[in-house]
This record gives structure tokens, C-alpha cells and sequence, in this order.
């Protein structure tokens, strides 16, 4: 299997702390050149992970995540986790990860939900009636944003979809469907947005549907019974839009950053659009890479695993 990524050069391995060339080839899987964390802490000042697939899966942590946030929190490394969950405020999610056994802090968590404040704030949606589907979190995030939380079922400006669990799914996506018709048959405009474009994610020993897909759903739902509305879509933003990368950049405060994934259409693809190097890990939602896979999608590096790679020695 072959696939098109931006190339390193003629059989070499990218400088430290530099991007790959612009320069297009076709390369196999196996030239991707693999990478340690070692290798990683060498090149980089910073790190950024992804959570799910990367470090933990939905019923806790993957094998070598606690000993390598440990291993960077005791050496004082700089890194942050980059999540498109917007289900969990980062106190929930440090929590949650700590349960797990990870060592993680608040601080460590930026995610998808945390874009909604400027979002809200560039879009003039503060104090909007606002409809969420997702738990207690995805409802607290908005609130903290400006919008005003009411029932699905009540009519309203800004629909938000948080997550695909937490909440009596069916009767209040029936409830927000039922009423953003209402609204567009009488000409009402309704803002919709999706913090979290995953349309999938890695479950212990299996996937599930993620809020991406629900944003789907809706779409079309509106499609079928608005076939010339083009318009009534969501905006979705988190990775691969650049705005939560730019937000670790200014972070870490620095450029030489790396990005480590699991999903190309996400984590790859948007480090790679904010001028980020990126680490595909095996151990998540993208399994193996399509032949047609465009060039910006492609990997700077690839891992097996966290625990493979700290033992394998730089390809």
C-alpha cells in the first residue's frame, strides 16, 4: 500500500525541530520513519497528545500513558493534552484521567469546548437562548461562553451539540430537531455549532459514535427537508481547525512542537495546517492509511505505541 505524504528528503530524517520538506512523494507505510520518546524530547520542546487513542481509551488508560506523563512531569517537560471532547470541563477531565491513574492536572487540558467563549464572542452569541445536547459540562462550557441554556424543546437561537451521551439522547434530539424546524419554517435563524467534529472514538475494545456524527445527523435531517438551504450547517471547531492549536502554541511558547495522534482527519491533519510536525500512533481510531490519503494528512512520524516506543530504537 502506498500513500502520498510531504516528504523528508532523500532517504533522511527531518532536522531537530523542523517541518517536513513541501516536496510531494508516495511513500509506503513502512518508510514513514518511526520515532521514540527520547527521539521526541530531543527534537522538541514541546508535546502535544491527543487524548483518546493516544493516552487512554474510554474505559482508562493506555499501556505506558502513566509512565510517560510521569516521566515528563518529573523532568519538567513541557506538553499539553489537545482534546476534541467537549463533554468534560478540564477539572472533570484531569479527574477522570486521574482515576485512571494518568498525573495529569487541569492545566495540562485544553479542549474543543473551551473554543465556544470566542466563538460566542466573534459571532455576537452572548445571551442567546441556547439548546445543548450533552451533559452538565457541555451546558456549563456554553454558559461560561455567554449563551443562555434553555430545554431542547423551547425555542431557540444556538444549538450545540456537546457530546453523544450523558443526556436522554433520542427524546432530546427529537425535542432540538422539532424546534430548529419550527424556527426555520417561521424565519427564525438558529446558529448551529459542534465543538467536537470526531465522528467516532476508541471504546475499550471497541468504538463509538462521537458528536461529529450527531452533527451529521442533523445535517441531514435539514438536507431532506430543506434541500436548497445550503446554508444550514454547523460549524464545527475543533482539530482539525487550527484555532486549538494556535491556543497551545501560545501556550508553550515556543515552535519547535509536535503534534501525537491517532486520527489523520484530525489530529494529523490539523497540526499539519497549523505548520506542526505530527506522530501517527497506532493504537486509536486510524488503523492503517488509505493508498488516495492527500498529502496534508500525512505523518511527519509514526509510533507502534507508547510502550514500543520507548523501547524501539530511531528508524
Amino acid at each position: 500500500m502506498r500513500r502520498a505524504v510531504e516528504a523528508h528528503g532523500s532517504g533522511t530524517l527531518p532536522s531537530r525541530g523542523a517541518t517536513a520538506e513541501r516536496r510531494i512523494h508516495y511513500l509506503s507505510v513502512s518508510t514513514v520513519p518511526s520515532i521514540t520518546i527520547d527521539a521526541l524530547l530531543d527534537r522538541y520542546d514541546a508535546i502535544l497528545f491527543d487524548a483518546y487513542g493516544v493516552l487512554v481509551h474510554a474505559s482508562g488508560a493506555l499501556p505506558g500513558a502513566a509512565e510517560l506523563l510521569g516521566r515528563l512531569n518529573g523532568e519538567g517537560r513541557s506538553y499539553f493534552i489537545v482534546t476534541n471532547d467537549a463533554s468534560k470541563l478540564p477539572a472533570t477531565a484531569a479527574a477522570r484521567f486521574q482515576r485512571f491513574g494518568l498525573p495529569l492536572d487541569a492545566g495540562r487540558i485544553l479542549t474543543s469546548g473551551m473554543l465556544l467563549a470566542p466563538h460566542f464572542a466573534a459571532h455576537g452569541l452572548r445571551g442567546r437562548r441556547c439548546a445543548v445536547l450533552g451533559p452538565t459540562d457541555s451546558a456549563r462550557y456554553v454558559a461560561e461562553a455567554g449563551g443562555e441554556v434553555v430545554s431542547p424543546a423551547e425555542a431557540f437561537e444556538v444549538l450545540v451539540i456537546g457530546d453523544e451521551s450523558g443526556f436522554p439522547f433520542l427524546d432530546w434530539a427529537d425535542a432540538a430537531l422539532s424546534s430548529l424546524f419550527r424556527s426555520i419554517d417561521a424565519g427564525r435563524p438558529v446558529h448551529l455549532v459542534v465543538p467536537n467534529p470526531d465522528l467516532i472514538y476508541p471504546g475499550g475494545g471497541g468504538f463509538g459514535f462521537a458528536a461529529g456524527t450527531i452533527a451529521n445527523m442533523f445535517e441531514g435531517a435539514l438536507a431532506l427537508r430543506y434541500p436548497h438551504r445550503t446554508d444550514l450547517r454547523f460549524v464545527r471547531l475543533g482539530k482539525p481547525n487550527t484555532p486549538i492549536f494556535e491556543d497551545a502554541l501560545r501556550r508553550v511558547g515556543t515552535s519547535r512542537v509536535v503534534m501525537v495522534g491517532d486520527q489523520l482527519e484530525t489530529d494529523i491533519k490539523g497540526a499539519r495546517a497549523a505548520g506542526l510536525d505530527a506522530v501517527w500512533i497506532e493504537t486509536g481510531v486510524t488503523s492503517t492509511i488509505p493508498e488516495d490519503t492527500p498529502a496534508h494528512l500525512g505523518p511527519t512520524w509514526r509510533m507502534a505505541g507508547l510502550i514500543e516506543a520507548g523501547q524501539e530504537s530511531l528508524q
